[in-house]
């Protein structure tokens, strides 16, 4: 590659020490990229693009403090420019469209990323959307959209917390019958069997969070 020729300038962003350091490492046997800054978190994120203006952002999904797409958001916020690949491990339908509805140019998961990562950020870089094959299969097999209304998915997110009818509705303020009326909804939407396996679909496809 031409030495004039300015290297990708990449922020990586991911609340695991280990995997930040491996995904620099990989993209340092790259010659047209740079790791330009590292964040553990949504927030430092934020921080360090203002920093350093990087080209393309590999975004984390889920972290503490502040998940990654709230931190996407923030940052197109003020940089509607800026490029994103997001970085997960999780696969669902429903987060996926989420994360591409906020802005984000590429999904990919980390399984995958020795196989894609670097021609997804060449692309990305270069102003393209880059979706694999799995994912788009992914999105294609659901609506993509999350089927459960707005107040069924806070009476399964508190049910994924542990919490019985009666305290459901205690939280929400309904009735313990209103609650039984959402659980059956939710599980005739979802094909679930019961509760439990009614939280693991919606965590599968993203639409709760654990």
């Amino acid at each position: 590659m031409s030495s004039d020729i300015s290297p990708i300038r990449i922020l990586c962003v991911d609340d695991h020490a280990m995997v930040r350091d491996g995904i620099a490492s990989l993209l340092g046997t790259q010659s047209d990229m740079e790791v330009v800054a590292v964040a553990g978190s949504g927030l430092e994120a934020i921080e360090e693009f203002r920093k350093h203006h990087p080209d393309v952002t590999l975004m984390d999904l889920r972290m503490p403090e502040m998940n990654g797409i709230d931190a996407m958001t923030a940052i197109l916020h003020d940089f509607p420019q800026a490029r994103f690949v997001i970085l997960t491990t999780y696969n669902g339908d429903v987060e996926i469209v989420r994360a591409l509805k906020a802005g984000a140019q590429s999904y990919l998961l980390k399984g995958h990323l020795r196989k894609e990562l670097f021609d997804t950020i060449r692309a990305v870089h270069q102003g393209r959307k880059r979706i694999s094959s799995e994912i788009a299969s992914q999105i294609a097999n659901h609506t993509a959209e999350s089927p459960l209304s707005a107040r069924e998915i806070e009476v399964l997110q508190l049910i994924a917390s542990g919490n019985a009818n009666k305290l459901v509705a205690d939280k929400l303020s309904i009735s313990e019958d209103t609650v039984k009326g959402h659980v059956k909804s939710i599980l005739s939407k979802l094909g679930a069997q019961d509760r439990t396996h009614a939280v693991t679909i919606a965590v599968k496809r993203g639409i709760i969070e654990l």
